[in-house]
């Protein structure tokens, strides 16, 4: 996902091990016997602040179903980004690690072209130049119709079931099979004197004549906080820019969905061709229904292995609706005609994961991202999917793909100021009254663990709840043999 907004640093402060001398303390100051987890993990999810929030948690050696500690582990709660770990356990299952998504241009009647797209969330402008250049080495001197076929996913660009502001910013942007900088516009918003409204700065310069801002921003003092949020209108070229940042500070990257992510992609590949003197008379969307003749270029995806790193590690929504997409295609099944290709994917993500052996009632998934707030997720179901990944042969693919604690991804500003290293591998999940962690924890005296531990109906801010949950997991770290 592309954050929107100040990353938060986390500090925590935890006592160190102790040393012979001080043993008989251990379960106060330093490291804690298993069966002493369980009264400390409950004096921090039965704190009086989180008296109206619900808690999932199940932990577990990552070697057996031994539980260590469960707390409604068997119930649904909402994922939020955890739903990522399923959809991208599937995905290898299903496709492999080597699987790579093609873009293809192929020859027409009366001097057109055919883009066919298949949804490859990573084309740039790079890309585009590619295929430019392979047209040009063709002989390629000019292009009466450029078309794009944008049929290969069917169903709406945008889930149904995601919230209205979500599908106006850059984290929430459609997918669909011709997909141009991951279907979003970036912006660089930057403070300027005191009181001032934030400079928009297009990544793109050429979009600024394209887009009217709406600025409700503002640059304030030093010691007031920093948010920003960036929308969009659907029915006309406005986007809207509010939020603060501290004057001296360092700029923020702000992302907005794009309307018609086929006609940008043709727009773009329209400039591009120009560029490397092979103009365009015209450019639009349609399929193309057995048109397709010789082909002339094509591009591929990274593996399938880096496409799961993104997403998991980076928490790209687009990424992972992507996946699902994918999985909707490689189906055994006779697909209905125009059925939605998300919904085939969920169908098959369920297929490939409870041939895994996850419980296939212990989670409900409307979509790949864990945007939907329609996800519910078992603590179970996510344990469970770690674990079975572990024993698969894409376990060592599947776990580099996960944020490594104080070091990359989502956990980069978590776990970096303890006293003793914490090697955490785990996908965080965060929407509003949502905060999620499950993962693989190294421990050094004691066995590697799994653990999920999911926040719900909180009315606390997402850093207090990222603490406690933290919190635990530090918990984790201390265990050793009794």
């Amino acid at each position: 996902m592309k954050i929107q907004g100040i990353a938060l640093s986390l500090l925590v402060l935890v006592l160190g091990r102790p040393s012979a001398v001080a043993a008989q303390t251990s379960a106060v100051a330093g490291d804690i016997c298993p069966g002493e987890l369980g009264a400390q993990v409950d004096a921090i999810a039965n704190r009086p602040e989180f008296g109206r929030s619900r808690w999932g948690i199940l932990i577990q050696p990552l070697s057996s179903s031994t539980t260590l500690y469960s707390r409604d582990a068997t119930k649904y709660f909402i994922p939020a980004s955890n739903a990522k770990l399923l959809t991208t356990a599937a995905a290898l299952q299903k496709l492999g690690a080597d699987f790579r998504i093609k873009t293809s241009v192929y020859s027409g009647e009366n001097g057109s072209l055919y883009v066919a797209g298949r949804g490859d969330p990573s084309i740039a402008e790079p890309q585009l130049k590619s295929l430019a250049q392979q047209l040009k080495q063709r002989g390629i001197s000019q292009v009466n119709e450029l078309i794009g076929d944008d049929s290969y996913f069917q169903g709406s660009a945008v889930n149904p079931n995601w919230e209205w502001e979500d599908a106006q910013a850059g984290y929430g942007a459609p997918i669909n099979s011709l997909i141009f900088n991951q279907n979003a516009i970036d912006l660089l918003l930057s403070p300027q004197d005191l009181g001032q409204p934030l400079k928009v700065t297009f990544a793109e310069p050429k979009l600024a004549n394209q887009w009217q801002i709406q600025n409700n921003s503002v640059t304030v003092a030093q010691n007031e906080s920093e948010f920003i949020e960036v929308g969009r209108e659907f029915d006309r070229p406005v986007i809207r820019v509010s939020g603060q940042l501290k004057v001296g500070g360092e700029p923020e990257s702000a992302y907005v969905a794009v309307v018609n992510p086929a006609n940008n992609f043709l727009q773009q590949f329209q400039q591009v061709l120009a560029a490397e003197g092979i103009p365009v008379k015209q450019a639009l969307v349609a399929s193309a229904s057995g048109n397709l003749n010789q082909e002339l270029a094509t591009v591929e995806s990274p593996p399938l292995a880096e496409l799961v790193r993104e997403t998991n590690r980076e928490s790209n929504n687009l990424y992972a609706e992507v996946l699902l997409r994918l999985l909707g295609k490689v189906t055994d099944k006779m697909p209905l005609q125009q059925e939605d290709t998300g919904v085939m994917g969920l169908k098959e993500l369920k297929t490939a994961l409870t041939q895994l052996g996850v419980n296939p009632n212990s989670y409900i998934l409307a979509d790949g991202s864990g945007l939907s707030r329609h996800n519910l997720i078992s603590p179970e179901a996510l344990v469970q999917t770690l674990r079975f990944m572990a024993n698969s042969p894409a376990a060592s693919i599947y776990r580099q793909s996960l944020p490594i604690a104080g070091e990359n991804g989502t956990l980069k500003n978590r776990f970096n100021n303890t006293p003793n290293r914490v090697i955490v591998q785990a996908k965080t999940g965060t929407l509003s009254g949502v905060s999620a962690l499950s993962g693989y924890i190294e421990v050094p005296n004691y066995e590697p663990l799994v653990f999920s531990i999911i926040v719900n109906q909180s009315d606390l801010s997402a850093a207090k709840m990222r603490s406690a949950t933290d919190e635990i997991v530090l918990l984790l770290n201390r265990l050793r043999r009794c």
